[in-house]
């Protein structure tokens, strides 16, 4: 998919793409430090029908949402083949004895046998994140296990 990229002088970067449908979806990043995501018309592109601000803390929540989900569906498409091997994203709770410690405290491989394949955070994506990645509230682990160490996983994390 080609995602268009506008330098919009004074007032930031436009970084837009075109759905199926014919319209355009994309996101302005201003200089302040605001997003802005916009939807454009279906009969004038250049034309915005509608546009929500964002702050970074609801644009990363937004990128969370969109993200983890296609990565899991991916990282499942792939595992299809293998019996037995599942693909689940895991979050990281406020208050979450995990946030702020590093991935390896969890010891999730040594008590679950599941590995955690990658990290999303602030709608980016952390593949195969070190022992020594430091965990947040908010980030989203995706893990690839069985069945069993799945739920075992889940339990350790507090989800």
């Amino acid at each position: 998919m080609n995602v268009d990229v506008t330098l919009l002088p004074g007032i930031g970067v436009r970084k837009d793409f075109a759905l199926s449908t014919g319209r355009r979806i994309g996101v302005i990043t201003r200089k302040d430090g605001t997003n802005e995501l916009i939807v454009s018309k279906k009969e004038d592109p250049d034309s915005t029908q509608a546009s929500i601000t964002l702050t970074n803390e609801e644009a990363a929540a937004l990128g969370n949402l969109l993200g983890a989900p296609q990565l899991v569906a991916q990282l499942g498409e792939e595992h299809r083949d293998l019996p037995g091997i599942r693909t689940r994203q895991l979050p990281i709770h406020e208050g979450s004895r995990f946030d702020g410690r590093l991935l390896g405290d969890t010891a999730m491989r040594t008590k679950t046998g599941v590995s955690i394949v990658a990290v999303m955070r602030a709608g980016q994506v952390q593949p195969s994140p070190p022992p020594n990645f430091t965990l947040v509230s908010g980030d989203l682990l995706v893990v690839v296990g069985t069945s069993d160490g799945l739920d075992h996983a889940a339990k350790i994390l507090g989800s």
